[in-house]
């Protein structure tokens, strides 16, 4: 698809935008800044709940310290800019005790939708970014380690870091760089009902990973680095202990 000829910019803007992790020194402030915050707080929202509290990271030290407790990335300390997206069922259930309602504690599915409220006010300041020329990057394992951050951000209960994202102007290298290819749309929009790919269709599915042709070397290396890694059963445990509060 020719996509220069055949979409519109704000599309064009969605097919061209790429993580980034290295920046120039130029801040990401004033008028960019605003419009970012500002754009994410303008995202879809279950019942215009707004069900998320932002934090903007403006403490040279903190950010250090999240940049070796997000797993040691040393470029989230860089980053001009850093929000943290909160799925937050604190302020709305301390509106309904303010307002006299007898509130039952908030549940998993309270958790689940603000978490859902959280991420696409996330996306909406990613692409407000990207269209401002400005890269970003999400930082997935802020869920990590969830009882020390909660610590560090001082999150009360019921109050779960969803994303963080850090934000940056790329440098030259940054914007030449190739964004990876995405699967086949026909692997990822099932018609109706859910399909459920054979070994087969997940090799092709996932052939321009390997391009060397061996699927098992890069799958289970693949597998080794992210899902069975260090990291990410810490993530699976501490966000299973946070999970813990919503079910009592």
């Amino acid at each position: 698809m020719d996509i220069n000829n055949t979409i519109n910019h704000t599309i064009k803007e969605l097919f061209e935008r790429k993580s980034v992790r290295v920046y120039t020194d130029e801040p990401v402030a004033g008028e960019a800044k605003e419009l970012i915050i500002q754009a994410a707080m303008e995202a879809p929202t279950a019942g215009n709940q707004q069900l998320y509290t932002i934090l903007d990271i403006t403490d040279q030290k903190l950010k250090e310290t999240l940049a070796e407790t997000c797993d040691h990335q040393p470029f989230i300390a860089r980053a001009s800019m850093v929000l943290i997206f909160c799925a937050d069922c604190r302020k709305w259930y301390d509106a309904y005790e303010a307002g006299g309602c007898s509130p039952r504690k908030p549940g998993p599915g309270d958790l689940m939708l603000a978490v859902t409220d959280a991420a696409i006010a996330a996306q909406n300041a990613v692409t407000a970014a990207w269209s401002l020329g400005i890269g970003s990057c999400y930082i997935g394992d802020i869920m990590e380690q969830c009882e020390t951050h909660r610590k560090l951000l001082q999150l009360p209960s019921y109050v779960f870091p969803a994303a963080m994202v850090v934000f940056g102007y790329p440098v030259q290298q940054q914007k030449e760089r190739i964004k990876p290819e995405r699967c086949e749309q026909k692997y990822v929009v099932h018609e109706n009902t859910y399909r459920q790919a054979d070994g087969d269709q997940l090799k092709e599915m996932l052939s321009k990973n390997y391009k060397d042709g061996d699927f098992d070397k890069w799958i289970q290396a693949f597998c080794q680095r992210k899902y069975n890694s260090s990291f990410s059963r810490e993530m699976s445990r501490s966000v299973g202990e946070y999970l813990k509060e919503y079910m009592n």
